[in-house]
């Protein structure tokens, strides 16, 4: 009799955005003639950066040829690719990462997710609330979490990030091995200062602990005080794997190219304290159950980082965060109390009621589809996140719809 991994059965409902989805597609349904704007999901809008479509173009046509033509390519990336990589994201910053501590894949989401594999199962877990829920879901589907309890999973460590602590947490009160840290945040758009990250690297370094640094959004940051990546910390080398994007920076979420860092110094060990290389260990995974990024992808991913390309991909995201500032500013006019949307595309809207009803009734009313904080964590509750990914001209209307409907 085959059996299923009851962990499964833990999982609470739907994953946030197919339920989110669910909701739309129904009111859609029921009201065809409502044209409905979509600030909800953090799916970009605009067109790929040129430089990119057109290295795209060169690559599809190379391999239409013989000369050109590439079957199976390293599972860890080409090494165009990933030197790129390195010179523009990190040496430019005085990171210190190499070429080949770089794993290109199809996602961060994919990548944060499957990283929990190579650890073993009792694992002491330590994720922020409200957090991107793929981190807590993958750790119950692999039986690190007991049952579900008041909103909670038994078993793991809840990070809280409220308005007391600016929406960073503060540090675990018990004995913790990883720990998920999201910075600009999804979801509430909060940033961390360089001091602040360096108290967490020196918690794992003195609590043999590691650090999943998820940092999809860096490329937001405008105050060049703030850290983009976790190794611009001392000592980050030896307790942190960081995860980085192109979906949100140029526009990728379709085309699928994203990349994870693991240093060499990154150590885990084994029931008997021995000293092992996670690299080593995330590299045997990837071999064996990815088969890497096709070539046009990853050659479009290279253009990105050209002259060309830099200027493009940096004129999405100013107009992504224009977004965020009118949506700012329409919020605060109203009276509720936000963060984020200045270093980052998402706005955290406090609004003093159920989130899922705050987001029946923009839905109803405005024709809007934000996302509810509640579906982020128990932290999250009384909250809403409303995404700048959208045009210029469906931000204004659906901030104008809003500011109507809650007038």
């Amino acid at each position: 009799m085959i059996k299923i991994n009851e962990h499964y059965l833990k999982l609470q409902a739907s994953y946030l955005f197919s339920n989110i989805a669910k909701r739309v597609a129904a009111f859609q349904e029921n009201n065809p003639d409502k044209d409905v704007i979509k600030l909800g999901i953090g799916d970009v809008t605009n067109p790929l950066p040129a430089a990119c479509v057109k290295a795209f173009h060169d690559a599809v046509d190379e391999m239409a040829t013989e000369a050109g033509f590439r079957g199976y390519g390293p599972e860890q990336g080409y090494d165009f690719l990933r030197e790129t990589i390195v010179a523009n994201d990190f040496q430019a910053r005085g990171a210190e990462v190499n070429s080949d501590e770089i794993f290109v894949s199809d996602g961060a989401k994919c990548d944060s997710g499957n990283i929990q594999e190579i650890f073993s199962l009792d694992t002491r877990v330590a994720i922020p609330d409200p957090v991107y829920p793929v981190y807590l879901d993958t750790n119950v589907m692999a039986g690190r979490t007991g049952g579900y309890n008041d909103d909670r999973y038994d078993g793991i460590v809840y990070l809280e990030s409220t308005r007391e602590n600016n929406y960073v947490p503060d540090l675990p009160q018990e004995q913790v091995d990883m720990i998920y840290l999201c910075f600009p945040n999804n979801p509430t758009g909060s940033t961390i200062s360089k001091e602040q990250l360096k108290v967490w690297v020196d918690y794992a370094r003195d609590n043999k602990a590691l650090i999943l640094f998820d940092a999809a959004y860096e490329a937001f940051i405008r105050d060049e005080s703030l850290p983009h990546s976790i190794y611009e910390i001392e000592g980050a080398r030896e307790v942190a794997i960081e995860f980085r994007s192109l979906s949100k920076t140029a526009g990728f979420t379709g085309t699928r190219c994203a990349y994870t860092v693991v240093p060499k110094e990154c150590m885990a060990y084994d029931q008997n304290g021995g000293r092992h290389a996670l690299h080593a260990l995330w590299n045997r995974r990837h071999c064996t159950k990815f088969n890497g990024v096709s070539y046009p992808v990853q050659r479009a991913a290279a253009a990105a980082f050209s002259a060309e390309g830099k200027v493009q991909t940096k004129a999405l995201i100013d107009g992504y965060l224009e977004n965020a500032k009118i949506i700012g500013k329409a919020i605060g006019q109203l009276g509720f109390e936000y963060v984020g949307g200045d270093n980052s595309p998402y706005i955290w809207i406090w609004g003093d009621r159920d989130s899922w009803d705050f987001f029946d009734l923009l839905l109803d009313k405005a024709g809007v589809v934000c996302t509810p904080g509640a579906g982020f964590g128990k932290c999250g509750q009384g909250y809403i996140r409303i995404s700048a990914f959208n045009s210029r001209e469906n931000v204004i209307t659906a901030m104008d719809r809003i500011s109507s409907a809650l007038s």
